[in-house]
Order: C-alpha cells, then sequence, then structure tokens
C-alpha cells in the first residue's frame, strides 16, 4: 500500500530527528551512558565495552542515512534492527523484574525506568521503519 508521499517523508524525518538526537544525548556523556548499558547485563564486559560506543555511532549512521534515497533502505534496516534489540533487553530486564533501570531513553540524564510499553513502542517505530524500507523498493 502507497501513503502520501509527503507524509512518508514527515516519518522519515522524524526517524532520522529520534535517532540523530539519541546519537548526540549519548555521545554528550558516554560514561553514563556506558553504566546503562552495563546495567543491562546482557553481555559481557567486553562486549558491553566495544558496543557501548558503537550504539551511538550506529544511531548517527542510521540518522543520516535515513536522509539520502541511496542509503535510506540500509538506514531503516539498522535502524529497525537497533530498536528491537532495544525491546529485547527491556523484554530480557522486564521478565527478571528489574523494573528500576533507566531507560536512557531520552539521554544518560533521564532516570525514567523501563516499562511495558517501551516494548509496544519500539516494535511500533521498527515495523514504521521497516514499512518506509518496503515502499522504497
Amino acid at each position: 500500500m502507497m501513503i502520501d508521499p509527503a507524509v512518508g517523508l514527515l516519518v522519515t524525518f522524524t526517524m532520522a530527528l529520534l535517532f540523530g538526537s539519541a546519537s548526540v544525548h549519548k555521545l554528550r556523556d558516554l560514561h553514563r551512558f556506558e553504566e546503562i548499558f552495563a546495567a543491562y547485563g546482557v553481555l559481557g564486559f567486553v562486549a558491553r565495552w566495544k558496543l557501548s560506543w558503537m550504539v551511538p555511532v550506529l544511531e548517527l549512521a542510521v540518522a543520516v542515512g535515513l536522509l539520502f534515497d541511496g542509503s535510506r533502505l540500509w538506514a531503516a534496516g539498522v535502524g529497525a534492527a537497533l530498536l528491537l534489540v532495544y525491546a529485547a533487553a527491556i523484554g530480557v530486564n522486564l521478565r527478571r523484574g528489574r523494573r528500576d533501570l533507566a531507560c536512557g531513553c531520552g539521554g544518560p540524564n533521564d532516570r525514567s525506568p523501563i516499562a511495558p510499553w517501551m516494548l509496544g513502542r519500539n516494535t511500533l517505530l521498527a515495523l514504521l521503519l521497516v514499512g518506509r524500507s518496503e515502499e522504497r523498493r
């Protein structure tokens, strides 16, 4: 199903803004983000250390990639994967009963705890990205 191109561009640029601002928040206080990342306890120490700086770099790449036709498909796929990985990490910790973890959604100084609704939000955003990339084929 084809949606109005203006609506499609609005979704694309909104997602680019979301990923770009998420990246900047993390890069501004990478040490705090590393603490939040480690608190999730889903990866070993070495993997956490290497991935904690890669996450904001990937988010920034997604934000920039969404802005250009030639890279939009790749960026949408990576962005959707990131959102689903975030949802999985939140889900694992909710299942463990660890509802006091900071989600890190609003930047490193945001202390909002993880919550079940975040699973639906991330899944919906991932579906929007995939839908935009499918439309471009």
